[in-house]
């Protein structure tokens, strides 16, 4: 799963989460997963870094008055594992993501900062 900030102020889209190698059977995920590289639940899951430069999700925080953000929740079903490690650049992730996706679908949700008096 991959979730991107494309309203950021900054060149490219800000990256909210890059999670990946969550088992097939996964039914969902628990809420407060850390913000590790490697996860004990689901077991084998990787994050990779987010723009804050940390692992693990970022929640949505856009600037005070900067307007609606859209947020692109991308999930991926794959033929088998990735075998990269959390360090794995957004374009690396995504290159290996299209050599195994089976299918995918994604969800835009929208936030605005309450203006700042």
């Amino acid at each position: 799963m991959i979730v991107e900030d494309p309203d950021a102020p900054q060149e490219q889209p800000f990256v909210h989460w890059m999670i990946w190698n969550i088992p097939g059977d996964t039914r969902g995920l628990p809420e407060g997963l850390p913000n590790a590289a490697a996860l004990v639940t689901p077991q084998g899951a990787i994050q990779g870094r987010n723009g804050q430069h940390g692992f693990g999700y970022f929640g949505p925080r856009p600037p005070s008055g900067h307007g609606l953000h859209h947020y692109y929740f991308q999930v991926f079903a794959l033929d088998a594992a990735i075998d990269m490690g959390p360090e794995t650049p957004l374009k690396e992730l995504l290159n290996a993501l299209k050599a195994r996706t089976l299918a995918s679908g994604d969800l835009v949700a929208t936030y605005e900062a309450p203006t700042q008096q």
